[in-house]
């Protein structure tokens, strides 16, 4: 019953995307507002299909620019915050030639990085700025990969640059850097532990297409988001010593919630 019940959510979320992408690429193309808020909504429709549950602890930031720095640990985590509020992500650049998946990030207007070639970095760093500077919500993967879920990577301080180019870019003298947690809680009514993870977890050589089967036939993951206080960025920073304090911000707001590893 529970497979024939993920086939049919998997070909009912088919269908709405088919149905839905010409109307996203078209409203993209004339950047029609409705560019930005379908996929909130195509975000929180796959998520209801999947059986992911969502509780939120504190707010999203309402003021611009923003850049939120977020700990990864699955292809989940976009869906679970593009489902919140418009946002694009800073995804590699091998995303961008994905099948589907690729065109999906496209149509998402992420910003693409090549993180094996830092002469790019200059470039990324510029394109993620101009977009914060025209009052777009910008999230970060600061991890610069994902990990099995049972800790927080140090964060890479690269692209943490953009914040201070979007403030000369800008008349906003503040640009908000909001850490958030991603926390995956309970699976099929259980509390998620250490060997539970990698069922959820997508990282190292796993390949997408068997995980993402394998994550439609749990039916029932329960995951919370938290919400940081922002951080105040003016003028010149070390971003070094930023990244350090956003990484503990979010290794602290997971190991507050006293998960069991």
């Amino acid at each position: 019953m529970q497979r024939i019940s993920a086939f049919i959510s998997g070909l009912l979320l088919v269908a709405v995307t088919l149905l839905l992408l010409p109307v996203q690429m078209l409203a993209d193309r004339l950047d029609w507002p409705l560019a930005r808020r379908l996929p909130v909504w195509w975000h929180g429709f796959a998520l209801s299909r999947l059986g992911v549950r969502i509780r939120e602890t504190g707010t999203p930031c309402q003021d611009r620019p923003l850049l939120i720095t977020a700990n990864h640990s699955s292809w989940l985590d976009i869906p679970i915050l593009g489902s919140r509020m418009p946002l694009s992500f800073v995804a590699k650049s091998e995303v961008a030639k994905w099948p589907i998946f690729g065109l999906f990030a496209r149509l998402q207007r992420c910003v693409f990085v090549e993180r094996e070639r830092r002469a790019r970095t200059g470039a990324t760093t510029t394109e993620l700025a101009d977009r914060l500077v025209a009052g777009d919500a910008m999230v970060l993967f600061p991890e610069g990969t994902s990990s099995d879920g049972n800790e927080v990577l140090p964060f890479r301080s690269a692209l943490l640059g953009a914040a201070t180019a979007a403030i000369r870019g800008t008349d906003a003298s503040i640009v908000r850097v909001q850490p958030v947690a991603i926390l995956y809680k309970r699976l099929q009514g259980l509390p998620v532990g250490r060997y539970d993870r990698p069922r959820i977890a997508w990282y190292g050589d796993m390949d997408l297409v068997p995980h993402l089967l394998g994550v439609f036939l749990l039916r029932a993951i329960d995951v919370e988001i938290i919400w940081g206080e922002p951080v105040d960025l003016t003028g010149d920073f070390d971003r070094k010593r930023l990244s350090v304090e956003l990484q503990q911000r979010v290794s602290e707001m997971v190991a507050g919630e006293g998960r069991s590893v």
